[in-house]
This record gives C-alpha cells, structure tokens and sequence, in this order.
C-alpha cells in the first residue's frame, strides 16, 4: 500500500466517520476532506476545484431552479387537486398521490417534486378525516423510486453518470436509466397504494410551517372578469376549488347589492367577492378561478436591485397608526406604495368592504410592497412582521411557461442537439428572464449545501480512484463476488450499496462506491455498466431510515413517523427493489 493510498483510507474513513456522528454539517466535512486531499497531494493542486465545474452541479443547480417555477406555477397541483375530489378510497388517493409524485420525479429533483405534493396529501387526509401519516410515507418513497427514471431525476443518477466519464470516458445519457427506472416505478406505485396499511397506527404530525403560523380566516376581494371559468358557475364550485377551505361570504352586484349567498347562487361576470380564507390557500382559488384580486394594483417600479414584489403578513400592533383608520382614510397606496391584500380578525368574520374595514390593534393583515421598501413601510405603519410563509398572493405569473420551458429542455437533450447541462441552465435562465421567478427565489430555490458537499466530494472521490484505494476496497469486494454469479454480484454491489448509504448521504455513498464498483466489474471480467447502475439504485432506494435522503427525513415530522416505522413498509419495498432492480439491470446493461 502506497502513501497516498493510505492517506486516501485515513481521509475516506475520517470523513465517513464525520458524517456518521453527524457532529458536523455534511457540507463542512465535505470541505474539511477536500481540504485534506489539497494539503497530502491525493487530490493535484490543478484538480482542486474541478468539481465547482462539473456539469453536474451546473445540472443539480438549473433543475432545482425549474423545478421551483413549475411548482409556483400552480399548474400541477390544480390538476391533482381536480383529480383527487373523484377518489374516495384511501388506495385510489395513495395510489394516485404516489403516481403523480413518482412520475414528476423523473423530471425534476424528487425533493421538490415531494414539496409539491406534500400540503395535497396532508389536505387531502384532512378531508378525508384519515392521520397524514398514510400518505406521506408513501409519497416520499414513491419520489426516490421515481427519481430513478431518468439521469436528472435524483442525485445519484447524475453522479454516477460522472463517475462512468471518468471509469470509461463517457457519461450515461438522460434516458439510460429508464429501462429499470421506469418498471421499478411501476410496480412501486402498485405496492405502495396497499402498502400504506403497514405504517403503523396513530401518528400524529406536526403542522406544515403554513398552518403552524395561521392566524385566522383572512377577508379579501376578488372581481369576478368576463371570460373567468367561473362565470355562470355557482359559489358551490368556487369554494370546491379550495376543499373548504374558503368561502364566499358575500357578493356586492350592479354597484351595490350586497347578499349573503348560498352554494347553489350563480356566480356572474362582473360579481365582486368578499372571500374569507388563508392567503395560501386563496391563491391557486385566485389563479385557477381566473379572479381579479382587489387590491393588488402595480406598484411603481423602483429601478433598483430590491425591486420585485413580496407580500408579509404583519400584526396591527398599539400604537399603529393604522388602529381606528380604514384604508380610505390612510391611502397607503399613495404614502407608503404598499398594497393591503387581506385583513384577518381573531373570533370575527368581517363582512364590510377591505377599503372600508376600520383596523383594530391585533388584526393581520397581508401587505404587498416592493421588497426594498416594505421594511420601512411596516415600521411607518406600525405592523410587526409575522413569521415568513411563502405567499405569491397578488403576483401574477405565466403559469405554462414554466412547463414549456422544462419540456422543451428535455426534448432538445433527448435528440442531443445540446448537452444537458447547457440546455437546463438556459431554461433556469428564462424562467428569471420571464419573472416566473425573481432572482432571490431562483437562489433561493438552490440547496448551496449540496452544491457545495458535491463540488468537494467529487474530486475526493476522483482521487479514490487515481490513487488506486478504489481498486484496493474493489479487490476485498471481489473475494466475495467472486464466488457469486453474475448477476448476484451485480445484487450484492445493490444491496452493499443501499446498506451504507443511512450512514452517509446519498451522493457520498455513489461516489464511493461507483469506482469500487467499477473495479470489481473489471477485476471479475466484466462490463462496469451493469455495477455502476446498481449503485445509483442502491443509493437512490434507501427506504430503511429517515436519514439516508432528505425525502424521508422531509415527512417525519408532518407524519408524526418514529425512526422505527420506515422499515416496516421500507423492507419489503427494498426486498422487491433489489429483486426485480437486479434483473432489469442485467438485462438493460449485459455483462459481457
């Protein structure tokens, strides 16, 4: 064993080590380990940041971009919604659920596709008084199965597809992960919609951030435009588009009739609405409703870096001078250049109209300003800044660009008229250019933790393989493979693989094993495909624990799960992932 391999051992095992205890956050150990590769040589002083470059952070990045844009566009949560209210049957809407999470995580990173799905699922328990806890747990499995359809859809897929480049000089391709991506999916979806009878009985979770800061039911004003598809409709059809969650508690017609309507009123073009409801939920009710939110005039543009529009909920505190005033009296638009887009009151439904509304020490309200000056402006007023929740009340945005954008990205890779990741980072680029997203969100939507983790241990795990370490542990491996046929030794790698990976993170675990694999395969005389392959998917289906990928961890809480429920469905999932994975690997990517 030579110097720098035994370095590489004491790095590998340091790291490891670090990650287990989980003492230190993964992107810190992660940079700590590059940093020792750097100082003992293991990793060239030219090859340092190399992983900064590599196209799969650009990817990781740019899908995570589109991804945030589909999900804000409304347009794949007012389809599940609609589908959802014809499913009764706790397997149909498991089913169904797991169906649309799996299949959309082909396409983008499962763990925004889960983000997606996750207040559908908990609404929909809700509804049908059922613990969240039997959707949620199937859900986030059905999101790591389906991330294994295509190369962008998870983690792993991409980074292994690095590993093939340096092992054999070529990546694998968008869809060469189909073929055992797309049966698994299939039959996980099958398994799950009666599985979820193994999650035990009487979790019960955390609310979501956005129910855990509800304050009270909000009043806003909508018009009702020619055109709108609601037009002709009754009240009934307007407060199904938000389950129940708002209502319609009165309707100022021709100017100044105002009645108190029952579901079966028609609605009709030019209908003023007063609506009580949460912001959150009122917002796909407003875009999918096709309504015209009062209130949410355009604001002067700043010209500034600070420029884009945000709404903040704030609390009318003593001294406000907002308390006694009424939105007439105080002309904030024209003082302040905010707008108000709701006003809640704590044990009171108010039914006047928003303009009208006299403000009490204690209500809520919904501002939206521009983000440079709504600080100042909630200090002038008075309101004190609630906790932060995603509202996109009153923005207005495309909502199938995104999809378009995102589609024609995967078309142009499939016919390979440019390289993936060329093609999604000018999706993410459009998707700001056309204010889908503002340049915060886009940021924001980034997780720089994982980026940073993946840019470090990308050349850790380079110089694995460069040092000779990987052919090492390669070698240990073969003594037992050895003895295996072919497509056992391509399981054992499967299994091995999905065994490490609770103790580490996902990517971790591939770039570890991905050249130990591929030294294996070579060591027995085979093609390396067929293991490659087996680690991604030994390292994407880690169904036995909440720590192996953040998707299991993500429904913990909400689900009220305990560290000893995943196992209980997770086994016999993996049992099944292991058995039929093998087989269409072996078939997919022979071994000679």
């Amino acid at each position: 064993m030579t110097l720098h391999q035994t370095e590489a051992f004491a790095i590998v095992a340091v790291m490891l080590g670090l990650f287990v205890s989980d003492r230190l956050r993964y992107d810190v150990v992660a940079a700590l380990a590059l940093s020792c590769a750097a100082l003992t040589g293991i990793v060239p002083r030219e090859k340092v940041f190399e992983g900064f470059s590599n196209p799969v952070i650009i990817i990781i990045a740019s899908v995570l971009v589109l991804g945030r844009a589909v999900a804000v566009s409304g347009v794949i949560e007012a389809a599940t919604r609609r589908l959802l209210t014809r499913l009764r049957t706790t397997s149909l809407q498991v089913g169904a659920l797991t169906a649309c999470v799996t299949f959309l995580s082909a396409f983008m990173k499962n763990v925004g596709t889960l983000g997606i799905f996750m207040p559908i699922a908990i609404q929909t328990a809700e509804r049908s008084k059922r613990p969240p806890s039997l959707y949620l747990m199937p859900l986030a499995f059905g999101s790591l199965v389906g991330g294994t359809i295509t190369q962008i859809g998870t983690s792993p897929n991409l980074l292994i597809s690095a590993v093939r480049q340096e092992t054999q000089g070529k990546p694998f391709t968008l869809f060469d992960f189909t073929p055992v991506g797309l049966p698994l999916s299939v039959m996980a979806i099958g398994f799950l919609a009666v599985g979820w009878r193994l999650i035990p009985k009487g979790r019960k979770g955390q609310a979501p951030a956005e129910r855990r800061f509800e304050i009270e039911q909000y009043t806003s004003e909508a018009r009702l435009p020619p055109g709108s598809p609601l037009a002709d409709r009754t009240v009934g059809d307007l407060e199904a588009l938000g389950d129940g969650n708002i209502v319609v508690s009165a309707i100022i017609r021709e100017g100044h009739g105002r009645y108190v309507p029952g579901r079966h009123w028609t609605l009709y073009a030019g209908d003023l609405l007063i609506l009580q409801g949460d912001p959150v939920t009122l917002k796909p009710v407003i875009d999918q409703g096709g309504l015209e939110l009062l209130g949410a005039v355009e604001l002067p543009a700043t010209g500034s870096k600070d420029d884009e529009l945000e709404a903040v909920e704030a609390v009318v505190i003593e001294g406000s001078m907002m308390a006694g005033q009424t939105l007439e009296t105080l002309r904030v638009r024209q003082r302040f250049e905010v707008n108000v887009l709701a006003v809640g009151r704590s044990g009171h439904r108010i039914r006047d109209r928003l303009r009208r509304t006299r403000f009490q020490v204690g209500d809520t309200v919904v501002i939206q300003g521009r983000q440079g000056g709504l600080t100042d402006a909630l200090a002038q007023l008075g309101c004190l800044p609630l906790a932060e929740r995603n509202l996109a009340l009153g923005q207005q945005r495309p909502r199938l660009l995104p999809v378009a954008v995102l589609a024609a990205a995967i078309i142009v890779i499939a016919t390979r008229l440019v390289p993936a990741e060329v093609a999604f980072f000018v999706a993410a680029t459009l998707v700001v250019l056309f204010r889908v997203l503002s340049p915060k969100q886009a940021y924001d939507a980034i997780d720089w933790p994982i980026i940073v983790m993946l840019g470090c241990l990308i050349p850790v795990g380079e110089a694995l393989k460069d040092t000779g370490a990987a052919g090492l542990i390669g070698n240990a491996l073969t003594l037992v493979a050895a003895h295996l046929p072919g497509s056992l030794a391509v399981g054992f790698i499967l299994v091995t693989t999905m065994l490490v990976t609770p103790f580490l993170h996902h990517a971790p675990a591939v770039l570890v094993m991905g050249p130990v694999a591929a030294s294996v395969a070579g060591n027995l005389g085979f093609g390396a495909d067929a293991f490659l392959m087996a680690v991604a998917l030994g390292a994407s289906c880690d169904f036995l624990t909440p720590i192996g990928h953040q998707n299991n961890l993500l429904v913990m809480a909400p689900g009220g799960y305990r560290f000893s429920d995943y196992w209980r469905m997770g086994l016999p999932l993996s049992c099944l992932i292991v058995g039929l994975g093998t087989w269409l690997i072996i078939q997919t990517w022979p071994l000679h």
